[in-house]
């Protein structure tokens, strides 16, 4: 057997035999993984040693790109909740934005802070206020994070200084004015279908906060009279001002848009530059949190809290990192490129060759940000044989990035996980199916936009 076929088909065998583990026995989704790494590696031809290798590596590289914020990000989630933040935060929505349009809200906000921030770490950042909201509203946080999601990977994805769109386009050399435009209207689709197949499946999946865990005992929309506990808390949260409720999120995210605006304009500062980073800023939005949340709390108490959240978040963190350990062991058995290879060799349109490229790349390895570089990397060479406009060609990489995202994906594993969702089928439709439909919207509205001005 061809070697490229046995790893192909040594894939699509691991991703059965994984959801296979996932819904049919007892074993855990993080020992699922692992296994279905181990037994994809092996049968693609990769050495033992080279299969262990690349597991740890890839879970060690996942973890180092996000699990400090993942730690940061839990602590002051739990903070902002015990201090009253969330309740005022949500009420501030509210009152912006007007009563009903709460996912909106949250998608306008995804967009904005992923110009400059890892979805992934943009999510956690925000999924506080995303969970005030549903506690509030009574709305479920199934439609409310859908629509946080959609806007951040829709910025994540298409608008540069987002760093995959930058990195494509730096490979086919194109107009970065043009490509911002284009991506931000590309971006439309995605979050529109974002926010109507939330707002649908929330309906489905009505799910709300409860003290430390979820329900699903209130109707979709349906606000219940607040109990005495959460009046109470509404009373204690009128001593916190919007300004200060917001000021642990909001200034980790004005530091980090600072910093890329300045290097955009190639003006270099370090204190800003220091700031800027996304661990440094959301250790300071920690800080602000400590020191200007929690000043009627005492210190075992604010101790306790952070802690409780990082217990939370070990689960997260094996995921994540299993999911990397996937990915890497994909990467490095050569499917990849034997997949962009075989692509090349058909006679399908040339705007479609990079589209597909992309995502096959993206449901091999997990990352978007890979599977869109790689795709433009192998068109590069092409694009004045398939006379091809290279902002479109660019746009239709990046796009190809967002469909099927599944179990290699970190950021599938942290919106489930921040939502309270643990069944499988709940988790595909959750998000796989959310960025299948979105992707595809985006990219017939690039087909449409490449007809009249390609």
């Amino acid at each position: 057997m061809d070697e490229g076929l046995r790893m192909a088909l040594g894939l699509a065998l691991g991703l059965v035999i994984l959801v296979l583990m996932i819904t049919k026995t007892k074993i855990h989704v993080f020992l699922a993984v692992i296994i279905c790494s181990i037994l994809i590696g092996l049968f693609g031809g990769m050495g033992q040693e080279d299969v262990i290798a690349s597991i740890t590596k890839g879970f060690g590289n996942s973890l180092s790109s996000i699990g400090i914020i993942i730690g940061f990000g839990v602590m002051l989630g739990k903070l902002l909740e015990m201090s009253g933040a969330t309740r005022v935060m949500a009420n501030t929505f509210i009152k912006i934005f007007g009563k009903n349009r709460e996912e909106e809200a949250l998608a306008i906000s995804g967009f904005v802070t992923s110009l400059s921030i890892f979805c992934t770490s943009g999510f956690i950042i925000l999924a506080p206020l995303m969970k005030a909201l549903s506690k509030k509203t009574k709305k479920s946080v199934v439609a409310l994070g859908i629509a946080l999601a959609g806007g951040l990977v829709a910025s994540h994805s298409l608008v540069p200084p987002a760093a995959g769109p930058i990195g494509v386009a730096g490979i086919l050399n194109v107009n970065i004015g043009q490509f911002m435009l284009y991506g931000t209207v590309l971006s439309v689709p995605i979050i529109l279908v974002s926010l109507i197949y939330g707002k649908y499946l929330g309906r489905k999946i009505c799910q709300i906060p409860d003290g430390e865990g979820w329900t699903r005992e209130y109707e979709p929309g349906q606000a219940q009279a607040e109990p005495e506990a959460a009046a109470a808390a509404d009373r204690d949260a009128l001593s916190i001002s919007p300004l200060m409720a917001f000021a642990p999120i909001l200034f980790p995210i004005l530091f980090i848009l600072l910093k890329t605006g300045l290097k955009s304009a190639g003006v270099e500062n370090g204190v800003v530059s220091l700031l800027g980073q996304p661990i440094v800023a959301l250790a300071l939005g920690l800080l602000i949190a400590i020191y200007g949340l929690m000043r009627q709390f005492g210190k075992s108490d604010t101790l306790n809290a952070m802690e409780e959240g990082l217990k939370a978040s070990g689960k997260l963190m094996l995921l994540v990192g299993g999911g990397g350990a996937l990915g890497m062991i994909i990467q490095n058995s050569g499917l990849g490129e034997y997949i962009a290879s075989n692509i090349i060799k058909t006679s399908i349109p040339p705007l479609l060759l990079p589209f597909l490229i992309a995502a096959l790349l993206r449901v091999a390895q997990g990352s978007g940000s890979v599977a869109m570089m790689t795709a433009a990397s192998v068109v590069a060479p092409m694009i004045g044989t398939l006379n091809l406009n290279p902002v479109f060609a660019a746009l239709a990489a990046c796009i190809g990035a967002i469909p099927f995202s599944h179990f290699n994906d970190s950021y599938f594993w942290v919106i489930n996980e921040s939502i309270g969702i643990s069944d499988t089928r709940e988790q595909m439709r959750v998000w796989s199916v959310t960025t299948t439909l979105s992707g595809f919207a985006a990219l017939a509205m690039l087909l449409v936009m490449n007809h009249f001005l390609g």
